[in-house]
């Protein structure tokens, strides 16, 4: 029995992307799903960056580089312990 993962890039913006991972079994020549779908989405900031890296293998890491550019165009979001460490000191 071979396992086939489906990966699909969806919803690709030059701000995020959304991945869908499917994973198949080929039973007498048929594809039958093999669990759930698994849906993650990412921005295109440096922690999104970070994490798609290391959740992604090529060629799709190399198609969601190519249209979002060499640099991120969200800023990260803040944390709440981030944001009261910030209130504190005003």
């Amino acid at each position: 029995m071979e396992v086939v993962e489906k990966i699909t890039l969806d919803m690709l913006t030059p701000d995020s992307v959304s991945v869908l991972k499917q994973q198949f079994v080929n039973i007498n020549g048929s594809l039958v799903q093999a669990g759930s779908n698994i849906r993650n989405a990412y921005i295109n900031s440096t922690t999104g960056r970070d994490d798609i890296k290391n959740v992604l293998t090529e060629p799709y890491l190399s198609s969601v580089m190519a249209v979002w550019g060499s640099t991120p165009t969200v800023s990260d979001p803040i944390d709440s312990t981030e944001k009261n460490n910030k209130s504190e000191v005003l």
